[in-house]
């Protein structure tokens, strides 16, 4: 360990995390570099009052041809003589929002989303962006907030062919939710409440993480107090899960190929689909597909973030 270089790198980051008044410090440098030197951001990290947002700069167009390689070959393989819709739809990280805001550096977004339309063609491309503004966004973290993205389900089902009501239950998560910037601010950031949503529909729904064999809920309220509050929903980023509505007896089937953002609007999604399949190819590969799902007359939705997109050598 200590010839490969591995000691030190972890001595290194156990030393940081134990030196004396850690936090203290880190605030008075974050001080400095804001407010006297001027810095626009912290480590990658613009502060705007109360609100964190991640740097994404500038624009990888390997990365994203990288992606649309990945997308296209599921295609090839999988979905070109299936019978279904293929749709292409792009989640805007916060950076977007903050375009015209001089003091952040933001990529060419124009350029990003008809970079992605352009590379799969054969995909109908649906713009969520008109449905989102940055509030729809927790201030702590880079995901979006569920109860704030009913819009973006009614517009997605509609476009591709089915409707969800919109009537939910809005609940309140009984702790407060502190995302994945709070540990990277130089400042502390106070917590924000977290919701989720429910109806008869999405309760009566069976769930079934297929990465572990396991049935689980549709929103794990152990995971909403852990160290990764977003993880409530859907339990995360799992590679290969389902969600069955016995309520829809018409057999419509939606198969979405997601990161993390797919886990707070597929339950939304629900409603309109007698069964919903979510796969992440950043953590099952995309060659090995065809083994486990059914593809046959089924809708596709490639639904991404980006953020990931920008970095999509997670994408196998």
């Amino acid at each position: 360990e200590i010839i490969s270089g591995k000691f030190m790198k972890e001595f290194e980051k156990y030393a940081s995390d134990q030196f004396p008044l850690r936090g203290e410090f880190r605030q008075v440098y974050g001080t400095v570099s804001t407010g006297i030197l001027r810095q626009s951001d912290m480590d990658g990290l613009y502060l705007m009052e109360d609100m964190a947002i991640a740097k994404e700069y500038p624009l990888r167009e390997k990365s994203l041809q990288h992606a649309a390689d990945i997308f296209q070959n599921i295609y090839d393989r999988y979905l070109k003589e299936q019978g279904g819709e293929i749709y292409l739809s792009l989640i805007p990280d916060k950076n977007y929002f903050l375009r015209e805001d001089q003091r952040v550096l933001s990529m060419d977004y124009d350029f990003f989303f008809e970079y992605m339309k352009n590379a799969l063609p054969q995909m109908k491309y649906l713009d969520i962006t008109p449905y989102l503004e940055l509030e729809d966004y927790y201030r702590t973290d880079p995901h979006w907030r569920q109860e704030k993205i009913v819009d973006v389900a009614q517009y997605l089902a509609e476009q591709m062919g089915t409707s969800v009501s919109g009537n939910y239950e809005v609940n309140e998560v009984d702790s407060l939710f502190y995302g994945s910037y709070v540990g990277r601010a130089t400042r502390k950031l106070p917590g924000e409440k977290m919701y989720y949503l429910t109806n008869e529909a999405m309760e009566n729904c069976r769930v079934y993480d297929h990465q572990n064999n396991r049935e689980m809920e549709m929103y794990d309220q152990k995971k909403a107090k852990g160290r990764d509050p977003y993880e409530m929903y859907l339990s995360g980023s799992l590679s290969y899960v389902t969600i069955e509505n016995p309520e829809v007896t018409e057999e419509k089937e939606l198969i979405i190929f997601r990161d993390s953002f797919g886990s707070g609007i597929a339950p939304l999604l629900a409603e309109g689909y007698s069964k919903i399949t979510l796969l992440d190819v950043r953590y099952i590969s995309s060659y090995t597909l065809g083994s486990l799902v059914d593809f046959s007359d089924s809708d596709v939705l490639f639904l991404y973030s980006t953020s990931v997109l920008n970095h999509s050598e997670t994408l196998k």
